[in-house]
């Protein structure tokens, strides 16, 4: 099949080149963002292979459907970003890669607990000036405190099993209770009491309207004070401005975010030499509270080449027509 690849950085063109020997099919490589300036270039292609920031919406689709594009591989877990009501009005297919390595991902959320705890990121800057003071660089034992899982699939529950080994006290709440889970000794409780007795709270959850701003003004105020917060799922899980009023009163602890709900305007870009214009993110980097990493959980080498994968593999199960070997999204 003819695929183009957006939003294709150096390393996605190198691990879908290195698996695509296994299947052929003819790739196509944009740098530029999917959206309806863009769609354009998938013109004479056959399929789309997108990520996160990718904009799939109604009038995107319709041009894709236009041009004759069947399949939209995601080559994420997500797909928050495709409408797909359309996408199933006009025919056109979606697919994505559900696991990746949720190792990857629950091993960062573990390094900002620990970075932010242990004030890691300021100790490294302070020893580089010659600074060697400890004043302000307190921590606390990790050991014993009560961890809160919000969403408990793969990725969540391999971080409730590295929360298990470091001595923790592990609550959680999903919808669905994964045996594995409560296996490990983790508690299933309400999302009221998981908010009231974390000490540290993780997010985990897919993005969809019951979970968009999970966190916020009224979720705090529930959240034991000072509490430390992780999110590493998808931006708009957290309401910002209300964790940032959170963070001015105390309320917030820590804070620490791969992931920000207006990241489509900055992250996987180099913006170094412009001016920041997104005032909200401007005001979280004054926090000395709190660690911003550009959507990085997932970048491991065992992740890529799953996601080139798992990916490519989804796109000759379509080629192919078999529904067994690959991933499809339904409503």
């Amino acid at each position: 099949m003819k695929v183009a690849v957006f939003s294709a950085k150096r390393y996605d063109e190198t691990h879908l080149r290195d698996f695509n020997r296994e299947h052929d099919h003819e790739l196509t490589f944009f740098e530029p963002r999917l959206n309806v300036k863009t769609a354009p270039l998938a013109s004479g292609h056959d399929a789309v292979c997108c990520f996160v920031n990718d904009i799939l919406d109604a009038p995107v689709l319709e041009l894709l459907a236009q041009m004759g594009v069947r399949l939209v591989a995601m080559r994420c877990a997500g797909f928050n970003n495709v409408d797909l009501v359309a996408a199933g009005r006009l025919g056109i297919e979606v697919v994505r890669v559900p696991e990746y390595s949720p190792h990857a991902v629950a091993e960062h959320a573990v390094a900002l607990i620990l970075d932010l705890n242990r004030n890691i990121h300021r100790a490294f800057n302070r020893v580089r000036e010659h600074d060697y003071s400890l004043d302000g660089l307190l921590g606390f034992d990790l050991y014993g405190k009560t961890v809160g899982v919000v969403g408990t699939g793969k990725i969540g529950a391999t971080f409730a099993r590295l929360m298990v080994g470091f001595g923790c006290r592990v609550l959680a709440y999903d919808p669905r209770v994964n045996p594995d889970v409560t296996d490990m000794g983790a508690e299933y409780v309400s999302l009221e009491r998981l908010w009231a007795e974390s000490d540290v709270i993780s997010l985990h959850c897919p993005l969809m309207e019951a979970t968009h701003h999970i966190v916020d003004d009224a979720a705090i105020a529930q959240m034991k004070r000072g509490v430390m917060l992780i999110n590493t799922s998808r931006g708009a899980l957290v309401d910002t401005r209300a964790v940032i009023d959170g963070l001015k009163r105390g309320d917030i602890g820590y804070l620490g975010l791969d992931v920000y709900e207006e990241e489509a305007d900055l992250f996987f870009e180099d913006f170094s030499n412009h001016v920041l214009q997104d005032d909200v993110f401007a005001r979280l980097l004054t926090f000395p509270n709190v660690i911003i990493t550009g959507h990085q959980a997932f970048f491991t080498r065992e992740a890529l080449d799953a996601i080139a994968s798992v990916t490519l593999t989804n796109i000759s199960a379509f080629e192919q027509g078999d529904p067994t070997r690959r991933y499809t999204v339904t409503l």
